[in-house]
């Protein structure tokens, strides 16, 4: 009879406390720039087991989610791979106040179908000829970021008349990078943490960091949507667990 009574006791000990660990986990909504998929894909599941919570992540160009968001998507985090679409956001009044910080850095690269012989990247460089009548895979280059700065490099480099014709463009850096993997585009520009996720492409080139604006991810919250546990995951994506799978992939952590 003890036993029944202490385990009964027990049983609903251990009920209560599983109701009270479900009330308290939150769902999180993020919107990220696509090119950060290998490492906020790690970095959520790592959250989760910490915390309780569960994130979900929308992955897409930096241009398209801030336009959802404008438009009253229901995001609780935003990570831009741009700081103009952020401020664009921002400027909106979207963003919580005191929760915008510049998260990451990266670089753009010239990446080949295959193996390939590296090329020097300086002005004037002869693209047009590389690419012969293949095309340059490159994410949009008026609205995504990676298209953005692949377009500025290009033509701060005064290569871009020369190449514009076979730019081939896709909606998100990812997909650019598909393009080349698959061999529908014998070269692309994409982000360098991009390349490293992809076996079929060869890196051939670094742009120089003063052909185009430096390249900055810009992280915020927002506004009347950043609660306990948005705030909670934006303070781990500076901690030590997501600087370890950011800077596997490559990108270089900023705004410390």
């Amino acid at each position: 009879m003890f036993r029944s009574c202490a385990s009964a006791v027990l049983a609903g000990f251990a009920l209560a406390l599983t109701l009270a660990t479900s009330a308290a986990a939150e769902r999180i909504t993020v919107f990220a720039a696509a090119s950060l998929s290998n490492a906020l894909t790690e970095i959520e599941a790592a959250f989760e087991a910490d915390t309780g919570h569960d994130v979900a992540i929308a992955f897409a160009g930096s241009s398209a989610l801030a336009r959802q968001i404008e438009q009253g998507a229901p995001a609780d985090i935003f990570i831009s791979a741009s700081p103009d679409w952020m401020d664009r956001v921002e400027d909106a009044g979207l963003i919580e106040d005191g929760t915008r910080v510049d998260l990451l850095g990266n670089s753009i690269v010239l990446i080949a179908y295959g193996a390939a012989d590296p090329v020097v990247i300086g002005p004037g460089f002869d693209l047009a000829d590389l690419l012969g009548q293949g095309r340059l895979a490159m994410a949009l280059v008026d609205a995504v970021p990676a298209g953005i700065y692949g377009k500025a490099a290009l033509q701060s480099l005064g290569v871009w008349n020369a190449v514009e014709p076979q730019v081939a463009q896709a909606d998100n850096v990812r997909a650019a990078l598909a393009f080349v993997a698959t061999g529908a585009a014998p070269y692309g520009i994409v982000y360098a943490t991009d390349a490293v996720a992809e076996d079929d492409v060869t890196v051939i080139g670094t742009f120089p960091a003063g052909s185009h604006p430096p390249i900055v991810y810009p992280v915020a919250g927002i506004n009347g949507r950043t609660g306990e546990a948005a705030l909670a995951f934006l303070d781990y994506l500076r901690g030590e667990t997501a600087r370890d799978a950011f800077e596997a992939e490559g990108f270089v952590m900023v705004g410390e």
